[in-house]
């Protein structure tokens, strides 16, 4: 186990929707907790939650008890691995997605209260600019922002990095570009935005990798297990080891 007292806090989040966001949270989580760290997965996405799907799990209560008050942080945890948390979100109520401020600062307590018992937070959001996926990407220690080679993908990611710069003042930030073809795509993708992302936001981007497309992340999903478990040779399980692996070394860095 790695002594690590002040838990690394990160919010995993896209401008798009479609972007493989939630299997790279999930599979992360597990890679990190099969390199011996004691990892949290939040499912940030308050009115749509994917998480427990992508892991098949059984979810009795979730973070909505806990905000209401009907039962402790520590007993939504669920447990798919050893050395893996989840704590689950609400699918089809529409007033969780745009929590007041009220919820926010109860949920900030109880996440600071969970996460000392963890080494690695990740906080899975929904996609966009809404209040919560802004609350939580504030919230966070550092900010990893997934996209695709899509254009689109693309101009949205920077939409959601502009609002984060303008409003939080957040300068610094993870990139991880998703089902390219190969990585010097997923360069070229990165090289593009940091480039314009210096230029007009004066923010500072660090490229973590990509993830190449594999159809075992498909088949995967399908399954309701992670790809890391299921394909852990394949292409896509190796690129999201060595991306787990540039995030246990901003344990040791001041500024994540």
């Amino acid at each position: 186990m790695i002594e690590n007292p002040l838990p690394l806090i990160v919010c995993v989040t896209s401008g798009k929707g479609g972007v493989g966001k939630t299997s790279l949270t999930v599979n992360l989580g597990l890679c990190l907790s099969r390199a011996d760290l004691r990892v949290l997965i939040v499912d940030g996405d308050m009115g749509l939650a994917n998480v427990d799907l992508m892991l098949g799990l059984e979810v009795g209560r979730t973070v909505r008890d806990v905000l209401e008050g009907d039962a402790e942080p520590e007993d939504a945890l669920v447990w798919p691995d050893h050395g893996l948390a989840v704590l689950p979100a609400t699918s089809g109520v529409p007033e969780m997605v745009s929590m007041g401020p009220e919820d926010q600062a109860r949920l900030g307590e109880y996440l600071g209260r969970l996460a000392t018992g963890f080494d690695v937070v990740l906080m899975d959001t929904a996609a966009g600019i809404g209040s919560s996926v802004l609350w939580f990407n504030d919230y966070a220690q550092g900010n990893i922002v997934v996209m695709t080679p899509d254009p689109t993908a693309v101009t949205d990611a920077y939409a959601l990095i502009k609002v984060l710069r303008q409003r939080y003042g957040k300068d610094h930030f993870h990139v991880v570009v998703n089902d390219t073809a190969s990585d010097h795509e997923g360069r070229r993708v990165y090289d593009n935005i940091a480039r314009v992302a210096d230029t007009y936001l004066q923010v500072t981007l660090n490229y973590l990798g990509s993830v190449p497309s594999d159809p075992a992340v498909r088949q995967a999903v399908r399954q309701q297990r992670p790809f890391c478990a299921t394909a852990p040779d394949g292409r896509a399980a190796r690129a999201v080891e060595a991306i787990g692996t540039r995030i246990r070394s901003l344990m040791t860095d001041p500024k994540p």
